[in-house]
């Protein structure tokens, strides 16, 4: 180790000419630490507002402040690099392996329906998470020259969070205010908390009546606390106002002429949403993901095209053969984890480690040039693929696609750490190793933290915690075992329409004149899926940032993405030790 952390890179030395410490034993230890903390607060994040928001900065800040009081101690500054190795593994802990706990969450929905039978113990998450992560790091590795030195991608998340590494390396004169700001932020979020779950001095939500008399039961109002305000602050107003378009359509337009054709049985939020909501917003949300897909046909080309190139066999500074003998191990303990824990085909193991690599390619291309990576819309592809290979199984068809989408989302979240650690000038290497270290981190994080959440919120029902993704995942197995035949008549007009709009929206929002007036398809259909008390302070946000910027651009720009991931991440961390001690 002490030897990996004398190397240097070709980056200049920090501020104030800090020497080129790296993989230290204090930045493996911080490491540790965040990758727990963003491992065990994603799930309370992505089942409260709906997805997993970036928390590649949010890790940065983290990571810095933690090296900073360390440095304060020991009179050793701490470097930019160490907090990119602390970064690279909050990341992958919390934005590749925590954002899989939406596939948990739709297999406890499907084993509320009956659809099958399997619930996954602490160890068993553990056991499934952990291979399929690292192995999606190992399997991105080679692909580094082609998609990071040759391409020269963008990879917009991994550059904000380069650039936020050399502004807190400059000093505490001009870190000082952006991290205080984030500790405002996660101040004032869990002060909500205590007032709210803790001593019960106000409310959770506020109905908004005046909308609907139906809107208790149709969840349409907001929720008191700033976790979903901070979401709005990040995403921005045209995204947020497309959610609140769905909400509009979904849950203050639909409901009563659903319920007066007797299409949903009673004016509740979940009755609404399984019985018929929920296929036109999947349809908005897969049509608006596999257009942009088709849109970028020739970028998706390329890849394949490029694979053949020398720089996607050359491992760079991570040796080749540990990548071959890594991925190897993994995926053979990924096979045995899924046979004998889970019941899965040996076969059916292999070929989803194969189509998960595909699924990567696919989406570490996209998400270098769109910043969009279709996890989501290429699940359902690969939830179509388990369908054909074992017809009418259920839990074939989760176990399978959940897989893949972890193998390519850990690879792709490894290519937004390569991109801010050439910025910063990290050992590729270094942020390797750091990327595995986070990974089981993470996993174990879920493992202990998802039945934790569950256990005290509920997952579905009418006041469980969900996700739409969650929603829309079990919705797809759930069709793909029934058929289409399963479904009123109307409803799959609804899909079919849905599609269709799904496909024009996606179509004009590429247009470089009007696509900033269009509508996101997936945004609308998020906002159909997610509750009203949940979007209404997404607007807010949205709004709070457009008229911000507006006014004062350098103020945003130093004090709005700290104080937005303050909120997100103060909530996140209250409420799942509020779960911790109820569990």
């Amino acid at each position: 180790m002490r030897k990996i952390a004398q190397e240097s890179s070709t980056a200049a030395p920090g501020a104030a000419g800090a020497p080129h410490r790296e993989l230290t034993v204090r930045a493996v230890c911080v490491a540790v630490v965040v990758a727990a903390l963003m491992g065990a607060a994603e799930p309370t994040v992505v089942l409260r507002i709906g997805y997993g928001p970036n928390i590649s900065v949010v890790s940065a800040f983290l990571g810095f402040i933690a090296l900073s009081l360390l440095g304060l101690a020991t009179r050793v500054r701490a470097t930019r690099w160490e907090t990119n190795l602390v970064q690279t593994a909050g990341t992958a802990a919390g934005s590749g392996v925590g954002f899989m706990s939406v596939v948990l969450a739709a297999i406890d929905m499907l084993n509320q329906r009956g659809l099958m039978s399997l619930h996954l113990s602490p160890l068993q998450i553990f056991a499934w998470l952990a291979p399929s992560g690292m192995l999606g790091v190992l399997l991105a590795v080679p692909l580094r020259k082609h998609y990071i030195d040759q391409e020269n991608l963008t990879f917009a998340d991994g550059t904000a969070a380069g650039e936020t590494l050399l502004v807190l390396d400059q000093g505490p004169k001009q870190a000082g205010p952006r991290v205080a700001a984030l500790g405002l932020g996660g101040a004032i979020s869990a002060g909500f908390v205590a007032l709210r779950q803790g001593l019960g001095w106000i409310p959770e939500t506020i109905s908004f009546r005046f909308l609907t008399p139906h809107a208790e039961a149709l969840r349409v109002g907001s929720e008191v606390g700033v976790l979903s305000l901070g979401a709005g602050l990040l995403i921005g107003l045209r995204v947020t106002l497309s959610m609140a378009l769905g909400m509009v359509l979904a849950w203050l337009v639909a409901p009563e002429p659903l319920f007066r054709a007797g299409l949903v049985p009673e004016l509740t939020f979940n009755s609404v949403l399984q019985r018929w909501i929920m296929w036109p917003a999947t349809g908005l949300m897969v049509a608006g993901g596999l257009t942009a897909l088709v849109l970028n046909r020739k970028v998706i080309a390329k890849t394949f095209r490029g694979m053949s190139s020398k720089g996607t066999t050359d491992g760079g500074d991570f040796p080749m053969r540990w990548v071959v003998w890594g991925a190897i191990g993994c995926t053979v303990v990924l096979v045995a984890v899924q046979k004998l824990s889970l019941g899965f085909p040996i076969w059916l193991s292999l070929v989803s480690v194969g189509l998960s690599l595909v699924l990567m390619l696919v989406g570490i291309r996209v998400l270098g040039e769109t910043n969009w990576a279709p996890i989501s819309a290429m699940a359902n592809v690969m939830q179509a693929v388990f369908a054909v290979l074992a017809p009418g199984h259920v839990p074939i068809n989760m176990v399978g696609s959940g897989m893949s989408g972890s193998v390519a989302a850990n690879g792709e979240h490894l290519m937004q750490d390569y991109k801010a650690g050439k910025i910063v000038g990290s050992t590729n290497r270094n942020l390797t190793i750091l990327q595995l270290v986070g990974v089981p981190v993470g996993a174990l994080a879920v493992a202990i933290a998802y039945p934790a959440v569950r256990a005290k919120y509920g997952i579905g029902g009418e006041g469980g915690l969900t996700s739409p993704i969650s929603v829309k995942w079990a919705g797809f197995a759930e069709l793909l075992s029934q058929g289409f035949g399963a479904l009123a008549p109307s409803a799959v007009t609804a899909l079919g329409l849905a599609l269709v709009v799904g496909v024009v929206l996606t179509v004009l929002e590429s247009h470089p004149r009007i696509g900033r007036f269009v509508p996101s398809p997936s945004a609308v259909g998020l906002g159909m899926l997610i509750p009203g008390f949940a979007i209404f302070p997404m607007v807010v946000g949205g709004l709070v940032q457009d008229l911000w910027k507006r006014l004062s651009p350098r103020t945003e720009a130093i004090y709005n993405t700290p104080l937005a991931s303050g909120f997100i991440t103060g909530e996140a961390l209250v409420l799942l030790v509020l779960a911790l001690l109820a569990f």
